[in-house]
């Protein structure tokens, strides 16, 4: 057996997966362009892997995330479009948060509907993540003026599964697009109460960084512990192990690795009472108002005791790769075809 797998965006959690996938299950042919210029991946990276990709009989199933047109990919080569086309949603773009609605490209999210068309399984990383497309698909069309096609919920659903993202969890020892405005705007009311905390900002730094990031680093002081991107995969499960609590003030969120590895690590999460969120953690985790949030915030400033002698209370097993790892061998598998 032959896996093709195309990556059209190859990084983070895309990256991730991608990487898993290749070490775990024999036979992978694997094609990808780095994680740069997203919008135009989007637009082009089908042409690309069209002429990159060379023709093979021992192909048997084609894996690609949901940036890349997959129909526009196997118009392209006929000999892709007979094999096990499995396309896997890390997000979708008919519910994508943008600042203003007209700023919509119909593009990205029309070429989801197509390749959803095309593929033979629709595999998407929560629940969530599913039905906000399969139900959004409906009220996107009517963003055509005219001639829309009708039923393409109906078409689709009945390829469609949940599978989560699977997450190999490090062995670790405990030693004790987001929303900044809302996090950093939390944490300095906190200081200005005079509660006494430290935060770790951790992550990539961009092109764009909103200048509330620069605002709340120098505002905090001397309550920031760690700040940025961590040098190494070490580094950074080495801060989360120090960590009481990871926060989310996501405004929007199809899975989110990054909050279940931190849990992994002992953090208690607190996340919004939206988007995926209630899919994952239980009640007590959850806020639903950046009051709530602060109150939480407060009163573990107040009496940490009470939250570290708590554990965690997060299922953390049905998200591992050792237990999903069958269904995705399943997944990659194809049955043998006179055709193929």
């Amino acid at each position: 057996m032959s896996v093709l797998m195309i990556e059209a965006f190859c990084g983070g959690s895309h990256k991730q997966l991608l990487d898993l996938l290749q070490e775990e299950i024999e036979g992978c042919s694997v094609f990808t362009l780095t994680a740069k210029k997203w919008h135009w991946r989007a637009r082009t990276a089908a042409l690309y892997f069209t002429q990159t990709i060379p023709p093979s009989d021992s192909y048997r199933v084609l894996f690609t995330s949901s940036v890349l047109n997959l129909a526009e990919l196997v118009a392209l080569r006929p000999d892709l479009a007979k094999l096990k086309k499995v396309l896997y949603f890390h997000e979708n773009q008919l519910v994508y948060p943008v600042r203003k609605s007209q700023e919509r490209d119909f593009q990205y999210g029309y070429n989801q509907v197509i390749s959803c068309l095309v593929a033979d399984v629709v595999v998407f990383n929560s629940a969530f993540n599913m039905e906000s497309f399969l139900t959004g698909i409906g009220s996107f069309m009517k963003l055509i003026p005219d001639h829309r096609p009708k039923d393409l919920e109906k078409l689709i659903r009945p390829k469609c599964q949940v599978l989560y993202f699977p997450i190999r969890f490090p062995d670790v020892t405990r030693e004790h697009d987001k929303d900044p405005e809302l996090f950093f705007k939390t944490l300095l009311k906190l200081k200005e109460d005079g509660l006494t905390f430290e935060v770790s900002v951790l992550g990539e730094t961009f092109t764009d960084i909103p200048d509330i990031f620069a605002e709340a680093r120098r505002e905090l002081g001397s309550s920031v512990l760690h700040w940025g991107y961590q040098s190494s995969k070490d580094d950074y499960l080495k801060v989360l192990c120090t960590a009481d609590i990871v926060i989310s003030t996501a405004k929007h969120e199809f899975f989110g690795v990054a909050m279940l590895e931190a849990v992994h690590c002992g953090c208690h999460p607190l996340c919004p009472k939206a988007l995926v969120y209630p899919e994952i953690f239980p009640e007590m985790y959850l806020y639903a108002t950046a009051q709530q949030l602060f109150k939480k915030l407060q009163n573990f400033c107040k009496r940490p005791d009470l939250i570290r002698r708590k554990p965690v209370e997060v299922n953390l097993a049905r998200f591992s790769w050792v237990v999903l790892r069958g269904k995705f061998r399943s997944l990659l598998a194809a049955e043998a075809r006179e055709d193929l």
